[in-house]
């Protein structure tokens, strides 16, 4: 250990010893402006050692007296070779190959779009994807998304659980401007603590992700970047309002202070007020909801000495009610009067980041990452009571720099997370306190062609976990044109928290149960998986108009998991894994511009997740083999800044298992696997002009419904109560309006 991070620390050291050749490139033209060219070729003649020009024109390439002979090229322009004989800095300009008078260039922003050129599986979700249905969170942000899976966790707090590879989220690193935010405490509502229109856009990534953000992913990382003040709307507003009682506002106060500084005040709330028991079941198929979430984001920028800052200031209340219709929480909490359920949190965030760029080396780059927060819950559900408190710190120093060229780049840093927590659960305290330092090194190849490869190693040493290796490994080959193979691999380890990432089962009568109490955390050990992933791209044409179609294949191997097992109806056991866990994922994805501005997206997806419980080797509950999906999108041609845009959404989901209910009464009993769902969403939205815009929508638009979501609704206090059991929709259709405004 002590090794690996003097090695870490002394590399940086060593390259910028290095000589380089700085310089600028621009465009030569009769106004004698400066315009500086953007992808320049820089290399030595007769070597692979080259580089390009940055958005500044500026290139830095390794200097050596064995090499005298410069070529800077660029597409449309001639291009010169320098005879250099000192590492003196360099401006030269380049003449175009003809003068034309007018060129007129036509391209269309893909919503989402997958990289040809990154080693590691990415997909990119735009702000312009996120307005195609009722995205009022990060929770409803993947609707039209056939990579992530979206159901409700349980039939009465009305929490959107998200999936990828058929693992829960608990084994994604969802990051938020690549700072780990949605872990710990905030693991299962803090997705609807993000509002979408504070999201600019997301990243996906498949498989074991790169170790600079940590050790804990296992199926893959979300990074969600945020709008920056710098850039959005210098004011902005949605409102929103839905048949099922839900009232949303966003705004955005943007402001320019002065040549360096930005800053902007985001203000969210909603409130859902409205009883609904459309099923008559006595449960609200909805819960009552007041969220309040304030944040004050501060921008630096100073290009010419390379400093970009961020400094964000976030406070969050968040109240939800939900249980019987006729609960009352000042006479009824926690008490059988009516079975009632509050979760009520508070949450405070700081977070921080500083980039230096160095203007004279571009390729030389320092991050330094930082994020505080405190959130607290209090909660109930029935007679089961629940609060947690959990204050964390986070930590990340990135240098980034090359070897020898441009090809070989690596990222080298530091980190350190700290999280302390306090629940109380089962009528007990349970206190830890958690501490962790690590060092990583990250080496990227590319050829700038066929092959580019990315290599990840860290190590760290953990007060609960011990000390341990992440190794993570990317490769991408493109063996002609627009075809892209991927492999990947790579190791996580994480620590369970058993309680907070499974809330929703106090919502019900069952027992809980701790096995193997020998571990460091809660008597458990932490889980290790494995991660092996294939991924093939390939774009074409199709009748003159574009396509990619994408397949991938990605197997996670658990070598230990905690297993949460339902099979006794009475009971929920943790206990950790003997035997077997994998989960099999596979996908193909077709996305076709059948026309000018109309984009079809279809996909298939089959997954194998089984794991090795007391009773037997079973597949993973509420997990369908086998899932549909298509969306089309259709936008009219803009005329007098005025349009329509149309998307339609289809999701269909085969049947999936379900923890036995034998121990049951009869009439409590479940078939062994539910049915199969389809269901269809849409949504218009009439562009006024770049200011305004209405927009009107519809889920679940075929009225489709689970019946009898919850077991034993008529005796919630009995021994069979559970609302665990949700595999569809519970309200059935939900149409919603709503509108936007932007002022630049």
């Amino acid at each position: 250990m002590r090794k690996l991070l003097f090695v870490l620390g002394f590399l940086p050291i060593v390259l910028i010893s290095q000589t380089q050749l700085n310089g600028v490139v621009f465009e030569s033209n009769p106004d004698n402006d400066n315009l500086p060219l953007l992808g320049a070729n820089v290399f030595w003649q007769d070597t692979s050692i080259g580089t390009s020009t940055d958005i500044d024109g500026k290139f830095s390439i390794p200097f050596s007296k064995d090499n005298s002979k410069l070529i800077i090229s660029y597409i449309g322009f001639k291009s010169d070779t320098l005879t250099v004989t000192s590492a003196a800095l360099i401006t030269h300009y380049l003449q175009p190959t003809s003068d034309l008078d007018e060129v007129e260039i036509k391209s269309r922003k893909q919503a989402t779009s997958r990289s040809y050129l990154q080693a590691q599986n990415i997909l990119t979700v735009s702000s312009d994807e996120l307005l195609k249905a009722a995205c009022c969170n990060l929770s409803e942000s993947f609707e039209t998304n056939p990579s992530i899976d979206v159901n409700f966790s349980d039939a009465v707090t009305g929490t959107k659980q998200i999936k990828m590879l058929g693992l829960s989220s608990p084994y994604i690193l969802i990051a938020t401007e690549n700072i780990p935010s949605i872990r710990g405490a905030s693991q299962v509502y803090g997705l609807s603590f993000i509002p979408g229109t504070w999201v600019e856009s997301i990243q996906i990534t498949k498989g074991a992700g790169s170790v600079v953000n940590g050790f804990e992913s296992i199926a893959g990382q979300i990074n969600a970047e945020l709008v920056k003040p710098s850039t959005d709307k210098k004011v902005f507003v949605n409102a929103y309002a839905s048949v099922n009682g839900r009232l949303e506002l966003n705004t955005h106060f943007n402001t320019k202070v002065s040549d360096k500084w930005s800053t902007g005040l985001y203000l969210h709330g909603n409130l859902r007020d409205q009883k609904f028991d459309k099923n008559n079941d006595s449960f609200l198929d909805v819960p009552l909801k007041e969220q309040v979430n304030v944040m004050n984001r501060w921008q630096y920028t100073n290009l010419e000495k390379g400093f970009v800052s961020f400094l964000n200031v976030r406070y969050l209340s968040d109240n939800n009610q939900s249980g019987q219709v006729n609960f009352n929480p000042d006479t009824d909490r926690l008490t059988t009067n009516a079975w009632g359920n509050e979760i009520d949190t508070k949450r405070y965030e700081l977070s921080a980041k500083l980039g230096y760029v160095n203007p004279e080396i571009p390729w030389q780059s320092l991050g330094v990452q930082l994020a505080l927060s405190n959130h607290n819950q209090e909660s109930y559900f029935g007679l089961n009571e629940y609060n947690i408190e959990h204050e964390s710190l986070y930590s990340n120093i990135i240098y980034n720099s090359i070897i020898s060229d441009s090809r070989h780049k690596i990222k080298t840093g530091v980190n350190f997370t700290y999280d302390d927590y306090d629940e109380f659960a089962l009528a007990q305290d349970f206190e830890r306190t958690e501490r962790s330092f690590g060092g990583f090194f990250e080496y990227s190849y590319d050829d700038l062609d066929k092959l580019t490869l990315t290599a990840g190693l860290r190590a760290d040493t953990h007060n609960l976990l011990g000390e341990f290796i992440t190794p993570r490994l990317h490769v991408r080959y493109s063996a002609w044109g627009k075809t892209v193979f991927r492999a990947s691999v790579g190791r996580g380890k994480r620590s369970a928290n058993i309680f907070a990432e499974n809330q929703n089962l106090f919502a019900s009568s069952r027992q809980f149960s701790i096995l193997n109490t020998t571990g460091a955390i809660y008597g458990l050990d932490p889980e290790i998986a494995w991660n092996y992933g294939f991924s093939f791209l390939q774009g074409f044409n199709l009748f003159e108009r574009k396509a990619d179609f994408a397949l991938d294949f990605y197997r996670t191997d658990f070598k230990n998991q905690v297993v949460v097992d339902l099979e006794n109806a009475q009971e929920v056991n943790f206990y950790n894994l003997e035997g077997d866990s994998f989960a099999n994922s596979f996908q193909a994805e077709l996305n076709y511009n059948v026309f000018e501005n109309f984009d079809l997206r279809t996909a298939y997806k089959y997954y194998d997740v089984k794991t090795q419980y007391k009773s037997g080797k079973l597949i993973k509950p509420l997990t369908p083999k086998h899932r549909l999906f298509a969306n089309a999108s259709y936008e009219t041609i803009i005329k007098n800044n005025s349009n329509w845009k149309f998307d339609l959404t289809y999701n269909w989901l085969s049947e999936q298992r379900l923890s036995s209910t034998l121990n049951n009464p009869i009439q409590f009993r479940l078939g062994e696997f539910s049915e199969s769902i389809g269901t269809l969403n849409a949504q218009i939205t009439k562009v006024f002009s770049p200011k305004f815009e209405v927009y009107l929508g519809g889920e679940n638009i075929a009225n489709v419904k689970q019946n009898n979501p919850i077991v034993s609704a008529n005796n919630p206090f009995g021994p069979s109560f559970d609302t665990n059991f949700v595999y569809g929709p519970i309200f059935g259709s939900m149409y919603y309006t709503g509108l936007r405004y932007k002022l630049n």
